[in-house]
C-alpha cells in the first residue's frame, strides 16, 4: 500500500473488539505507518467502555468514548448508570456514546432504546463533552429526541444516509462521520454524492474498524477485518466525490476533529 504523507484522525474505532486481542500492538504499528496520528476508540457497552478507556491510559495518541450502543439499550437501568456516569468523567473519554437508536436489528426492545439514548445525552449534558450517535432505521425518533435534549455537540457516526438526513443533522450543528462505506461500489454510491455537501469543518473520517474495510484496496487483504492501516483508502474516496485533494481533506478533518473532541497536538 502507499502510504499518504498525511497526518488522520480515526474518529471511530472498535479497537476493545475481540478479533484484535492477538495483534492490537501490531494494528497500532500499521495505522501509525499509514498515516493515523490519534484514535478515538469505541465504547458501546459498560465493559467496553472500560476496555477502551485501559487503552487510552496506555497509549498517548488513544481516546475513549464512553457509553452503551442501542443494541445493549436493554443493559441501561437506573442501577447501572452511576457506574455509566462516572465512566464518562474520566480524563480519557472525549465523548458520550456509542448511543442512538438501531431501529434496522431491533436487538434491544424500542422504548428501551429511547429511555437509555436519553439517559446518555443527559450525561453528554452534563459532563459537557459531545455525543457519539449511532441511527439507522430510526431517523425521525432520533432527531425528535436530540431536539428535545437540545444536542448540537457531537457527531452523526458511520453515517450512511440519504441527503435530508444530513441536512437534519447539519442543521442540529451536528459532524458527519464518514467510513469505508463510501467505498462500497454496491451500496455507497449514494454517499458520494451526499458527501459533497457536508462542509469541511463539519466532516469527519473513520474506519469503524473491524467493520466496513474499503472494497477498493489492491491487492486486496486476505481477511475482511478492517483496520486503522486503511483509513487512507476512506479519505482517497471523499476527495474524489468532492473533487478536492486527499491532502486537503485529511487537513480538514483531522483539524475538525481535534477541535469536537478536544485533542491534543499530535
Amino acid at each position: 500500500m502507499n502510504q499518504p504523507a498525511m497526518h488522520l484522525i480515526d474518529i471511530g474505532v472498535n479497537l476493545t473488539h475481540d478479533s484484535f486481542d492477538a495483534d492490537r500492538e501490531a494494528i497500532l504499528q500499521r495505522a501509525a505507518a499509514a498515516g493515523v496520528v490519534q484514535m478515538v476508540v469505541t465504547g458501546s457497552s459498560e465493559d467496553s467502555t472500560r476496555k477502551a478507556i485501559e487503552l487510552s491510559a496506555a497509549h498517548r495518541h488513544l481516546f475513549a468514548t464512553a457509553g452503551v450502543h442501542p443494541h445493549h439499550a436493554a443493559d441501561v437501568t437506573e442501577a447501572t448508570l452511576p457506574a455509566l456516569q462516572e465512566l464518562a468523567r474520566d480524563r480519557h473519554v472525549v465523548a458520550v456514546g456509542e448511543c442512538g437508536l438501531d431501529y434496522f436489528r431491533d436487538l434491544s426492545p424500542r422504548d428501551l432504546q429511547r429511555r437509555a439514548f436519553g439517559w446518555q445525552l443527559q450525561i453528554a449534558a452534563a459532563t459537557g463533552k459531545p455525543v457519539f450517535l449511532h441511527q439507522r432505521d430510526a431517523h425521525d425518533d432520533f432527531i425528535a429526541i436530540l431536539r428535545e435534549h437540545k444536542i448540537t455537540h457531537g457527531v452523526a457516526h458511520c453515517f450512511t444516509g440519504t441527503g435530508k438526513e444530513r441536512d437534519a443533522y447539519l442543521e442540529l450543528g451536528l459532524h458527519i462521520g464518514i467510513t469505508g462505506w463510501i467505498n462500497d461500489e454496491r451500496r455507497g454510491l449514494h454517499l458520494r454524492e451526499v458527501v459533497k455537501s457536508i462542509p469541511a469543518d463539519r466532516l469527519m473520517i473513520e474506519s469503524d474498524a473491524p467493520y466496513l474495510m474499503p472494497r477498493d484496496i489492491h491487492p486486496a487483504p486476505k481477511t475482511r477485518r478492517n483496520e486503522p492501516a486503511w483509513l487512507p483508502y476512506v479519505v482517497r474516496a471523499i476527495a474524489a466525490a468532492r473533487g478536492e485533494t486527499a491532502d486537503a481533506v485529511a487537513a480538514a478533518s483531522t483539524a475538525t476533529a481535534r477541535k469536537l473532541f478536544g485533542l491534543p497536538a499530535a
